[in-house]
Parts: structure tokens; sequence; C-alpha cells
């Protein structure tokens, strides 16, 4: 199992619009590709806190990511989703994306 951490940098003021964005498009796209959301984190102390978005995704392996995530970023209706959700402005200046896997000793695997 592996995990992958995306940081989102977003463009001033679209931090709600991300959220919405989220919540009532991506993961439904998300859900009909088998790309499994763990958990989406606002930041409450520290650098970050009005324009950055993380949340972490979970995977089989390398090759399932690669396979799933690109038909994710090809499906048509995503696409055009997520145009419709930028026509105030792009919502995400910076991706960053980590992929990890767990130590020997980490209680999740």
């Amino acid at each position: 199992m592996i995990h992958e951490l995306r940081i989102y940098d977003v463009s001033p003021g679209a931090l709600p619009r991300l959220h919405n964005r989220f919540a009532n498009i991506t993961l439904k796209h998300w859900e009909r590709h088998g790309i499994k959301a763990v958990a989406f984190w606002d930041v409450a102390v520290g650098d970050g806190g009005n324009y950055r978005l993380y949340y972490l995704l979970e995977w089989e392996n390398l090759a399932e990511r690669e396979q799933k995530w690109a038909a994710f970023q090809a499906d048509e209706a995503w696409r055009r989703d997520r145009a419709d959700t930028e026509r105030e402005g792009p919502i995400v200046a910076k991706i960053e994306n980590l992929i990890l896997q767990p130590t020997s000793y980490s209680p999740l695997r």
C-alpha cells in the first residue's frame, strides 16, 4: 500500500471554490475511476491557513496510481467540470505531490 500526499496552493480567495469543487464534483469523478481519498486537511495553525489544502490518496501500488490517475485526467466529463469551475479564474496556483510508502514501524501500512 502506498499513499500520495497532494498539496495545493490555491489562488487568492479561491479556497471556498476548491472546497466546493472537491465536495460536489471531484469526489464523484474519483468514485467512478476507483480513486480512494483518505483525508483532506485545511491548515488550522501555521503557514498556509487560507491558501493551502492538503489531501491523501491511497493506492495499492504505483501501477494502479498511474492507470487510474491517467484515466481521471483524460476524462472528458472531468475536464468539462473543471473548466466550468474555473470560469472566474484558476483555482489552483501550484500542486505538489509526494508518493509515500510506510516505514517498517509505521502503524499505518
